[in-house]
């Protein structure tokens, strides 16, 4: 049976407040255990409005300690503004609290921001494709988003001054040799990290693309967990990408992808179009440059007058969210895991009620196990 997973980025709505967000992330955790979700991986996201998973390791640790079984996890720990020594104690820390249950999952972040502004604009194309029934939408340039002021103020903040992010792949190198106790400097100088080395983590590598993720993932012979869900146009390219680059490894024999997806469920397709419809709205202010907004309630998002230029900023987003009912839902991640080939699912929902995302999941997670194998 293909396994699903929780991505959660502790949304704050309009009205509430962090608090109540990373309570309700507690909550969500020991229901998601209770349905039988496999993992439950928080995301790290900086200085918005509508997001309280600033500080994953801090939250995992919560997690954990709030649950028995489920394994706990970053998607991802943001390498460009962390050290590789920092990373590898903090999470050293939590596999001593709770060993055998915890997932390192590492992503490029600041060095993909500078590569984003940098980079010119895709093809221009209006074209979506259908590969073996999975919609692929065009591409969208995050050009724009990378350069605005906001954004280079945000990166400031969350590094020294003057300093300057190591290769990614030299990081994941040696956030892999404090584990294994092999770190020594480029003089020769052994480093040992207490805790951290000889600790049970589970290290994945997270991609939105064909890029160094995908390859640094493939070469070192580490899981790979595909993003659908913020960068559907890629996600094909990603995946092969990996696959091609694969080399057997201590961890994996052959090639193992998690790829992810946006999805609401409710008891029928309109209750679930009706919980879902803030989405656009808050995806909106993602691609402003502003931020993730506090999540919107379904009448202040039905308040909101759309430009076309607002929607075609938010399509391809709209348009690869899974929204519906059980049934519904179910045979779109099918398709999904078909068209990518996923060894498990990775799922994220956000929505304005509380008790509308626990639902959810609950729903998903009765019909999936009735289903694929």
């Amino acid at each position: 049976m293909t396994k699903l997973s929780i991505l959660d980025l502790a949304p704050i709505v309009s009205g509430g407040s962090a608090r109540q967000s990373l309570r309700n992330t507690i909550d969500l955790a020991r229901r998601a255990e209770a349905a039988g979700y496999h993992r439950y991986w928080l995301a790290e996201h900086h200085l918005t409005p509508g997001v309280a998973s600033s500080a994953p390791a801090v939250l995992i640790g919560l997690v954990a300690a709030a649950t028995e079984r489920i394994r706990v996890g970053s998607g991802a720990v943001q390498l460009g503004h962390q050290t590789a020594l920092a990373v590898v104690e903090q999470f050293g820390t939590l596999d001593a609290l709770h060993p055998g249950r915890i997932d390192l999952g590492l992503g490029r972040s600041g060095q993909r921001a500078k590569e984003m502004s940098a980079a010119p604009p895709p093809p221009p194309t209006t074209e979506s494709r259908i590969v073996n029934g999975l919609l692929i939408p065009p591409p969208f340039s995050f050009a724009s988003i990378a350069k605005s002021p906001i954004i280079r103020l945000w990166a400031s903040l969350l590094q020294q001054p003057g300093a300057e992010s190591p290769d990614f792949a030299d990081q994941v190198a040696d956030i892999q040799a404090f584990i294994d106790g092999t770190y020594r400097s480029e003089e020769g100088f052994e480093a040992h990290a207490q805790p951290g080395e000889g600790a049970d983590l589970e290290l994945w590598i997270l991609g939105s693309s064909a890029g160094q993720s995908a390859q640094v993932a493939g070469e070192r012979g580490l899981p790979f967990a595909a993003n659908y869900h913020v960068s559907p146009a890629s996600v094909l390219e990603a995946v092969e990408a990996y696959r091609d680059a694969f080399k057997p490894s201590e961890v994996l024999a052959a090639p193992h992808v998690m790829v992810s997806a946006d999805v609401v469920v409710a008891e029928s397709d309109a209750e679930a179009r009706r919980i879902a419809e803030p989405y656009g709205l808050w995806v909106r202010s993602i691609r402003t440059g502003a931020g993730a907004m506090a999540f919107p309630s379904p009448e202040e998002a039905a308040a909101f007058e759309w430009s076309e230029e607002d929607r075609a900023l938010v399509a391809d987003r709209l348009d690869t969210q899974f929204v519906g009912s059980p049934d519904t839902v179910v045979e779109r991640l099918r398709v999904l895991r078909e068209a990518t080939g996923a060894d498990e699912l990775l799922v994220t929902t956000i929505t304005h009620d509380h008790g509308d995302r626990v639902r959810s999941h609950e729903l998903l997670a009765a019909a999936w196990g009735d289903g694929p194998s």
